[in-house]
């Protein structure tokens, strides 16, 4: 099966129901986005695809082929952090950090698809979910994101 995955075509071997978390951590070493809850709630699974935010784990593998998959490796590179990593740091949003690339993947999907926010814009997209509770922090991370990207 083939599959764009960060920008490089990739061909892999695998049960097409796979779920496409296990291709990106098992088959492709992508081990920043992480399994939480394997029902699609908590969203530490999301990466996007085709630009949209989607629960990995719960994808199978083959409803990607030809897709656009983006994970959190390729929201930034080291010397040139995404302004919303910056703003994640600058507001102290994690904690434990688990749930964090998934949140990272649905806010960026959020501001392109919103460069300017509203707080009842980030509640609607802003689904995963934080057993640290640090949500008014992803919040104001957000907003401080969206002015850093003006």
């Amino acid at each position: 099966m083939n599959l764009n995955i960060n920008g490089t075509n990739v061909t892999i071997d695998a049960d097409p129901q796979m779920p496409l978390l296990w291709v990106l951590r098992d088959s492709l070493n992508l081990t920043g986005t992480k399994f939480g809850c394997g029902v699609a709630a908590c969203g530490a699974c999301t990466v996007h695809k085709d630009g949209q935010p989607i629960r990995s784990c719960v994808t199978p593998v083959a409803s990607v082929a030809g897709a656009t998959i983006q994970t959190i490796e390729s929201l930034s590179t080291p010397n040139k952090p995404d302004p919303l990593q910056l703003a994640w740091i600058a507001e102290q949003v994690p904690q434990c950090g688990y749930c964090q690339s998934g949140m990272l993947m649905a806010a960026a999907a959020l501001l392109k698809r919103k460069p300017k926010p509203t707080d009842a814009d980030i509640d609607e997209a802003m689904t995963n979910l934080c057993r640290c509770g640090t949500y008014q922090r992803v919040r104001a991370a957000i907003h401080r994101a969206a002015g850093a990207q003006a």
